[in-house]
């Protein structure tokens, strides 16, 4: 495939523009493939802001930036104008020290993170890496403070930190999600397994009674978000909120992370993942609203219709 002068134009003057560009899929907010959304944790770890640009909105830059860069695959980091790469090659150069050199950025710190592994759950890792020689620990805490583990091979440049005769390896942006955690071995109803407690992690959702909320809507001490469709809304609604759009959402992301947000929904159920999605982002007073605008309508204001 040849590059017509018109695309070229239009990837140049992205990459003039702007010192860190991404082309990916999706968003930063929003990653639509699991390579562009590890990309995106990594950038966000270490530099505030960059350019990206959405592929799947523009099928001529989709195809074109593969043929400008010689690069077959999305996505792909470009910094001062030079291809760095995809996803495999930005998350070694992160955990490295690479990629800060190449942003002007200070060596990030490598201090191994502190981690407790009980007795009984270290007992139980020597099982099940017995007989499995060339292979490591590894755990990782994704950007939505996921924590996973799997037995694979080291890499070289991973972090380690050791408790209880076990080494645990990860990369740069776990080592610091990672810091006090505690690693236990617990039985539950569905079974048996590894039980992770994050202190580092952001504090879970507040379930708000509608009582709570109208007492918050007199005083105005917190943003009210309906994320429910037009047909719903024209329901019924409570006076004072607003509607999630695309521009609510990029309004949102911008206030200080101790702001205080609620959401709500029909039942509070969907709502409950719009708050959950913000309190990935780093906001500390974060509430969905149990019962959503049904139990409103029951509680609070019966003026407003109960569907």
């Amino acid at each position: 495939m040849s590059l017509n002068d018109a695309v070229k134009s239009k990837i140049e003057n992205y990459l003039q523009g702007n010192k860190v560009v991404l082309f990916m899929k999706g968003n930063p907010q929003q990653p639509q493939c699991g390579f562009s959304a590890k990309t995106v944790a990594a950038l966000d770890s270490v530099v505030p802001d960059y350019a990206s640009v959405n592929v799947l909105d523009d099928p001529e830059i989709r195809e074109g930036i593969k043929v400008y860069g010689n690069w077959p695959t999305i996505p792909q980091l470009y910094i001062d104008g030079e291809l760095v790469g995809g996803c495999d090659i930005v998350l070694n150069m992160l955990n490295s020290g690479e990629l800060h050199e190449c942003l002007g950025l200070e060596a990030p710190d490598r201090t191994p993170p502190e981690v407790s592994v009980t007795q009984e759950a270290a007992g139980k890792i020597r099982e099940a890496m017995e007989g499995h020689d060339g292979i490591a620990l590894q755990f990782t805490i994704d950007a939505n403070w996921d924590s996973q583990f799997n037995l694979a091979p080291p890499q070289g440049n991973e972090i380690t930190a050791q408790s209880n005769g076990i080494d645990i390896l990860m990369d740069l942006a776990t080592a610091q999600r990672a810091r006090g955690a505690t690693i236990d071995w617990v039985s539950t109803m569905q079974g048996e397994g590894l039980a992770i407690d994050l202190p580092m992690a952001p504090p879970p959702v507040k379930q708000m009674t509608v009582q709570e909320l109208a007492k918050k809507m007199e005083s105005g001490a917190l943003t009210l978000v309906d994320i429910r469709g037009d047909d719903d809304r024209a329901r019924a609604s409570i006076e004072g909120s607003v509607v999630l759009t695309r521009e609510m959402m990029e309004k949102l992301e911008e206030m200080p992370k101790d702001s205080e947000i609620a959401f709500l929904c029909h039942h509070g159920n969907s709502s409950q993942g719009a708050a959950e999605y913000f309190r990935k982002q780093g906001f500390t007073e974060i509430s969905n609203v149990a019962g959503g605008i049904h139990a409103w309508s029951l509680e609070i204001d019966p003026s407003v219709p109960a569907y």
